[in-house]
C-alpha cells in the first residue's frame, strides 16, 4: 500500500481572517482617536503625516456627533498607512510617567503620615535620606499637624507638611 502524504496545515500561512482585519482596523481607529487627547506638540514629536494632523485638527472642531464619528473613521483609515509602533511607545511612556508620579505622591503621603504618627523617629529617618530639609521647620509642621489631628480640626498643617515634603523632593 502506498503511503499517502498528508498536506501539513500551517495556520500561519493563511491570510488574516475578516474578523482579525476588522479588529485591527478598529484598534488603529481607536489609537487615532486617542491622539485627539494629546497636545499638538506631541503630534509634531511623533512626526505624524500632515493629512493625519489636519484630520485630527478638524475632529477637534467638530461638534456634531455623526460628523465626529465619520471623522474618526477617516482618521482610522489614515492610521492604516502609518507605523503605529511609535505612537504606542509614546502612550506607554506617558503611562509610565504617570505611574512614577503616583508612586512619588504615595511615598510623600506615607512620609507625612509616618511623621505625624511617629514624630521624631520619622523626622530623623527623613532627614537621613533628605539632607536639604530644615529640621526645625519639619518639626514645627509635624507638631501643628498632630495638634490638628488630636483636636479633629481640618488638616491644614498636614497639607502644608505634604507641600513642604514635595518641595524638598523637587529641589533634589
Amino acid at each position: 500500500m502506498p503511503m499517502v502524504e498528508e498536506d501539513e496545515f500551517d495556520p500561519a500561512e493563511l491570510p488574516p481572517s475578516k474578523t482579525r482585519l476588522k479588529k485591527d482596523a478598529h484598534a488603529l481607529q481607536q489609537l487615532g482617536v486617542d491622539l485627539l487627547e494629546l497636545p499638538e506638540s506631541d503630534w509634531e514629536r511623533l512626526a505624524l503625516p500632515d493629512t493625519l494632523v489636519e484630520a485630527l485638527r478638524t475632529a477637534r472642531r467638530i461638534r456634531s456627533r455623526g460628523a465626529l464619528k465619520r471623522q474618526q473613521q477617516f482618521i482610522g483609515r489614515l492610521m492604516r498607512d502609518i507605523d503605529p509602533e511609535p505612537i504606542h511607545l509614546h502612550f506607554e511612556r506617558l503611562r509610565q510617567k504617570t505611574r512614577r508620579q503616583v508612586q512619588a505622591h504615595h511615598a510623600l503621603e506615607e512620609w507625612r503620615d509616618r511623621m505625624i504618627g511617629e514624630a521624631d523617629e520619622a523626622i530623623e529617618a527623613y532627614l537621613r535620606e533628605h539632607s536639604g530639609a530644615d529640621r526645625q521647620h519639619l518639626r514645627q509642621l509635624v507638631r501643628q499637624a498632630r495638634k490638628e489631628r488630636d483636636r479633629q480640626k481640618p488638616p491644614r498643617a498636614a497639607r502644608a507638611l505634604f507641600r513642604y515634603l514635595r518641595e524638598i523632593g523637587e529641589a533634589e
